[in-house]
């Protein structure tokens, strides 16, 4: 495999998970965070990748499972690896209790919140909320690095289009890490770091796939990843870009946001795919 594909694909994937480190800077230096735009651009980024799974990566996964299987066969089994994909996401999810889970009512005001911030000081969890949040993080970030690094390799234009997106719902994620460290320790060095570390997850989730899947990769290995790499995005999608996006904005932001990133990602797969 072309070195140079490797290299770009491993790139976007640590750029995407890297961006927890902007949601740190922006909770340092942003006096107030301005939730009229993250709403918009979370739905942005629900929509690229809602978009993207249903008319590029699935697609991908029945021509390639077609291969082998023949039309009829390779879809079921494209709809099959699909639906894997949402049980392996969703049962990650489930094993991160929802006071701990970085994509469960994010406050980006946090910092402005002095009641609250005394209640944590008081029961004395700041910091392991913090940790915990950026344990998490990672959890959840290890498959969405190799969501990106698959498609990367696969075709590098579509796999920047899906490291963008993830990249803008990273950033939040760093906020929700940095926030509750910052207050426990009063170091800004400290939180960034750890929303740093958890952002890592991203690059270290494409190295484990590459690792293991090169060995056995092949036509038919590729289509079944590709369907539960779409299965991945879009749970990830409905469950906590879309609701996230509500919940920091006015509904109609985020809805405009989402058919936003569609248009853009149906325009962009025509002219450039």
């Amino acid at each position: 495999m072309d070195f140079h594909v490797l290299g770009f694909a491993f790139g976007l994937t640590l750029f995407a998970g890297l961006a927890t480190g902007v949601g740190s800077a922006m909770a340092f230096f942003a006096k107030r965070t301005s939730t009229r735009f993250l709403s918009v651009s979370l739905g942005f980024s629900a929509g690229v990748m809602i978009y993207v799974s249903f008319v590029e990566i699935l697609n991908k996964s029945i021509t390639d499972l077609s291969v082998t299987y023949g039309p009829t066969e390779g879809k079921w089994y494209a709809v099959m690896s699909f639906f894997l994909g949402i049980l392996i996401i969703a049962a990650i999810d489930k094993l991160v209790p929802s006071y701990e889970n970085p994509h469960e009512n994010m406050s980006v005001e946090f910092m402005d919140d002095k009641d609250r911030e005394e209640e944590f000081r008081r029961r004395g969890t700041l910091l392991r909320t913090g940790l915990f949040t950026a344990l998490a993080i990672g959890i959840h970030n290890f498959p969405e690095g190799l969501a990106t690094f698959v498609s990367a390799i696969d075709n590098p234009k579509l796999g920047l289009a899906i490291a963008i997106a993830i990249a803008i719902h990273n950033i939040p994620e760093g906020i929700a890490v940095s926030v509750p460290v910052f207050y426990a320790t009063h170091d800004r060095k400290k939180a960034f770091l750890w929303s740093f570390l958890s952002g890592l997850a991203e690059p270290v989730g494409a190295i484990v796939g590459y690792l293991l899947l090169l060995p056995i990769m092949s036509t038919t290995v590729m289509g079944v990843l590709f369907g539960m790499v779409a299965g991945i995005m879009v749970f990830i999608s409905l469950d906590e870009l879309l609701p996230a996006a509500r919940a920091y904005g006015e509904h109609h932001l985020s809805v405009y946001g989402l058919v936003a990133g569609m248009a853009v990602m149906a325009v962009s797969l025509l002219l450039l795919l």
